[in-house]
């Protein structure tokens, strides 16, 4: 006997954040795609039918920014096991930084990376998280002269963004005049490196008491405050990517109030961890930005939840276990997050009730495809874009449970409250 197209999941809590949607009824799918959604549903003949009550179904989630291992890095990360990371995690979609050795700066490299997409699919399988790719802003995303900007358009460019700080305004200019006239999505990292030295934890006194260089809130503010300036000065919409002072968020503030046409994400391990945090030396903290004071935190968080910050980043960052096993100052910079970020937010801050779930998922989901110049995924009629997420059901984080080939996180050998039972990612590009 054939199997039914039809899964009926009963009495579900569904969340979309592109009508506001958030209350318990039923959702009926045919081939993923979903028909129909009501407070009840009779189940069509031979449905399966899922008994959903605890459980949660929303639109898939969108990472703006996270970094490949591939080419270059593989025994990181490739892009096979990102996508499988990705999809455990509940992203439907994700986009890779150029920052691979070679760097996504040519449409011929473009191409090689976004040939993985058309791997078909193992049988049977409901989808993996689509790839896109972020092409460089300058040549081999050093910093230093633009980039190819019209051919990585015109090779199917999700937008440009360098991933490293550009602190030549003179060239921050130009990108922004240049690049603006593609009307594709331009992203840059506010930071002065000349200001931030050596600092591997944010500068004050807890810095001095646990003897790590600091680096100062000015490294981001000064920066930022450029930037801010050329985004005026230009008139193209652009995107302050890595948001980690409480001053930043002060500028960001100031400038969307005079309507200059800035946004702003943070990584989601900002919103988790302060500096005091920071007193176990674990390298899988050392992050770049530092993990900002508790104020900074505080600050983050706040911005986040009003929307100020417009969305929340993954930024993963695999590294191996032998680059991470090394003290603290000299760990290279990053965590991996893609399995972890969605449970972990919910519990911290919509279990208690700090925040809304729409607004994790405004973050996580709309906001980044939005930006992205894409139609966000919903659970509206015809949509095949969703997953189902249980709050409560606990998994080991340990390395051999993980899709990722890196284990660099601070969670790692914990067991993570909330899983992922099901991701459902549509065939179509956006």
């Amino acid at each position: 006997m054939a199997q039914s197209p039809f899964q009926l999941f009963q009495q579900a809590r569904l969340i979309d954040p592109t009508t506001g949607l958030d209350e318990v009824g039923d959702l009926l799918v045919e081939d993923g795609a979903i028909a129909a959604r009501a407070p009840h549903l009779d189940p069509p003949p031979g449905a399966e039918v899922r008994d959903c009550r605890g459980l949660v179904i929303g639109p898939g989630l969108v990472d703006l920014y996270s970094q490949s291992g591939e080419p270059g890095f593989e025994s990181r990360e490739t892009l096979a096991s990102l996508a499988a990371a990705a999809t455990a995690g509940g992203f439907s979609r994700l986009a890779l930084l150029p920052t691979t050795q070679p760097a996504i700066d040519n449409a011929a490299q473009l191409t090689q990376q976004r040939s993985f997409q058309l791997q078909p699919r193992q049988s049977g399988q409901s989808g993996q998280a689509q790839l896109y790719f972020w092409g460089a802003l300058t040549q081999g995303a050093e910093g230093q002269h633009m980039g190819a900007l019209w051919e990585l358009a015109e090779a199917g460019a999700v937008g440009f963004c360098d991933g490293r700080p550009i602190e030549n305004l003179a060239l921050v200019r130009r990108l922004l005049e240049y690049g603006g006239q593609r009307s594709l999505p331009i992203a840059l990292w506010a930071r002065d490196r000349r200001l931030a030295g050596q600092g591997v934890a944010r500068e004050g006194p807890l810095a001095l008491q646990l003897g790590l260089p600091g680096d100062p809130e000015l490294s981001e503010t000064a920066a930022l405050a450029s930037l801010i300036e050329c985004v005026r000065a230009t008139g193209t919409p652009t995107h302050a990517m890595r948001l980690s002072t409480a001053r930043g968020v002060e500028l960001l503030g100031q400038a969307k109030a005079a309507g200059i046409p800035i946004t702003a994400s943070v990584s989601w391990m900002h919103l988790l961890f302060s500096n005091r945090d920071l007193d176990h030396y674990d390298p899988h903290l050392r992050l770049d930005p530092p993990i900002g004071t508790p104020r900074d935190q505080a600050a983050l968080i706040e911005a986040t939840r009003t929307g100020l910050i417009d969305a929340i980043a993954i930024d993963h960052s695999p590294h191996s276990y032998e680059e991470k096993t090394v003290a603290f100052g000299v760990a290279p910079p990053g965590a991996i997050g893609l399995e972890f970020a969605f449970p972990l937010l919910w519990q911290r801050f919509v279990a208690p009730g700090l925040w809304p779930a729409l607004t994790l998922w405004e973050r996580l989901s709309r906001f980044p495809a939005h930006y992205l110049h894409q139609s966000a995924p919903s659970l509206a009629i015809a949509q095949s874009e969703w997953l189902l997420f249980d709050p409560q059901a606990t998994w080991p984080a340990s390395p051999a449970h993980l899709k990722s080939l890196s284990a660099n996180s601070p969670f790692v050998g914990s067991k993570i409250r909330g899983s992922i039972l099901q991701l459902h990612v549509s065939d179509r590009r956006f």
